[in-house]
C-alpha cells in the first residue's frame, strides 16, 4: 500500500508577556526624544536626520498589528535598553529554543494522544537558531525522551515551518520515518532593532510544533498532506548578518545592520505576485481552482500582504473565515504565524475539504501546501 502523510496535531506556546502599540510607541517616543536631544547640533547643521515620532494608529495602518507576545517585556519598554534581557543558561540546562519547542511539542503529543515513544524524527526549523551546535532539535529529541530517531535543524527563514513540513512528509512518503515532529521556536525579538521606526513594531515571539504520522496510523484524523511546493529566489531585501563571524571583521561591527532589516516596499511588490502566482500554479498542478480551497492559513507577516495575495488568488475580496489572521494579537512570529493560524482555525473543516498552508519570507522563500480534511 502506498505511503500517505498525515498532518495529525498541533501544538502552540504562547509567552507570557504581551506589548500592546500604544505601550511600544511610548518607549520608541521617549528614545527618539532623548535621541534627538543628544544630538541638536548635528541635526541643526544638517549632518543628521531627527528622528520621528511613532504612532498606534501608524502601527496598525502599516501592518494590521495591534499587539505582540515577548519573552522578555520590561526592558524592550525601557528607552535606556530597548532590547530584550533573557540571561544567558548553564550549558547543563534546557536552551531557551528547546524549552519552547518541547512545550509546544508536548502539546501536539497530547492533542494525538501519542507519546515520545510513536516519534522517529525531530525537525527543529526556525528563521533563527540560538547556536550552530549542537542541534537545537537533538536537545528537543533529549528532553522529550525519544531515545531512537533522529533530529536536525533547519532554517528557512519565515518559510522554516512549511519547508520543513515539506521535509517531514517526504521522510514518511519514503519510509525513513513514520511519525516526525516539526517544531518552529520562534524568538524575533532578539533580532529587532526596537529603535528603528519602521520595524520595530513588526515581530512577536512564539513557538509552534507540527506531528506529521504515516496515514495507517493516524486513524482517519487529521489532515492529509496533498501536495507540497517550494521555491527560492535570491534577495537582499530582508536580511540579517548576525553571525559567528562578526567577531572576525570588527571594524564593521555596526549593530544596527547586524539586526534585522529589510525594505518593505520592494519586499511587498515583489513577494505578492510570486506568493499568488505560486499558490494558482501549485493549485493548477492538481487539478484544482482556487474556489474549491476552504480555507487559506497565509503567513502573517502584514494584514495588507495577506489581503492583497487571497484577492489575487481567490479573484475576490476574502474575509477573515476563509484567511484567519493572528498577527493583531501575535504580530509577525515568523515561520510560526501560518501554523498559529493553522492551529487555531482549522476545527470546523468538515471531512474533505480543502485548505492551504502557506508562508513566505527571506531568501526569497516560498512554501505552499495543501492539504485535506480526513
Amino acid at each position: 500500500m502506498e505511503n500517505t502523510a498525515v498532518l495529525r496535531a498541533t501544538g502552540l506556546w504562547t509567552p507570557p508577556h504581551s506589548v500592546s502599540n500604544a505601550e511600544l510607541v511610548d518607549s520608541y517616543n521617549t528614545w527618539a526624544e532623548r535621541w534627538n536631544a543628544a544630538h541638536a547640533d548635528a541635526i541643526a547643521s544638517g549632518a543628521v536626520e531627527p528622528k520621528q515620532p511613532s504612532s498606534a494608529a501608524f502601527i496598525e495602518k502599516a501592518s494590521g498589528v495591534k499587539a505582540r507576545y515577548v519573552l522578555s517585556k520590561e526592558p524592550i519598554l525601557d528607552p535606556e535598553i530597548m532590547a530584550p534581557r533573557i540571561p544567558e543558561r548553564p550549558d547543563e540546562d534546557l536552551s531557551v529554543l528547546a524549552e519552547m519547542a518541547v512545550t509546544a511539542a508536548r502539546q501536539a503529543l497530547e492533542q494525538a494522544g501519542r507519546d515520545a515513544g510513536d516519534v522517529d524524527a525531530v525537525l527543529v526549523s526556525c528563521s533563527n537558531l540560538q547556536r550552530p551546535y549542537p542541534a537545537i532539535a537533538i536537545e528537543v529529541q533529549d528532553a522529550l525522551g525519544i531515545r531512537d530517531g533522529f533530529a536536525y535543524d533547519m532554517n528557512m527563514g519565515c518559510s522554516s515551518a512549511t519547508f520543513a513540513l515539506g521535509t517531514a512528509r517526504s521522510m514518511i512518503l519514503a519510509g525513513q520515518a513514520r511519525s516526525v515532529l516539526v517544531c518552529s521556536p520562534e524568538v524575533v525579538s532578539g533580532h529587532i532593532n526596537f529603535c528603528n521606526r519602521d520595524s520595530h513594531f513588526i515581530f512577536g515571539d512564539a513557538a509552534t510544533a507540527i506531528l506529521v504520522e504515516d496515514g495507517e496510523r493516524s486513524n482517519g484524523a487529521g489532515y492529509d498532506l496533498l501536495s507540497v511546493k517550494l521555491k527560492t529566489r535570491f534577495s537582499n531585501n530582508i536580511r540579517n548578518n548576525f553571525g559567528f563571524l562578526n567577531r572576525a571583521a570588527p571594524e564593521s561591527a555596526d549593530a544596527e545592520d547586524k539586526l534585522f532589516v529589510q525594505q518593505g516596499r520592494k519586499v511587498f511588490r515583489d513577494v505578492v505576485p510570486l506568493v499568488s502566482d505560486m499558490i494558482k500554479d501549485h493549485l493548477a498542478e492538481l487539478g484544482l481552482a482556487p474556489h474549491q480551497l476552504k480555507r487559506l492559513w497565509l503567513h502573517q507577516a502584514n494584514l495588507s500582504m495577506n489581503r492583497l495575495i487571497a484577492k489575487r488568488v481567490m479573484g475576490k475580496d476574502v474575509d477573515e473565515s476563509a484567511a484567519p489572521v493572528i498577527l493583531d494579537e501575535y504580530a509577525n512570529t515568523a515561520s510560526a504565524g501560518s501554523i498559529i493560524a493553522f492551529h487555531k482555525y482549522n476545527a470546523d473543516l468538515k471531512p474533505g475539504e480543502l485548505g492551504l498552508i502557506c508562508s513566505f519570507g527571506a531568501g526569497y522563500s516560498a512554501g505552499t501546501v495543501i492539504v485535506r480534511k480526513r
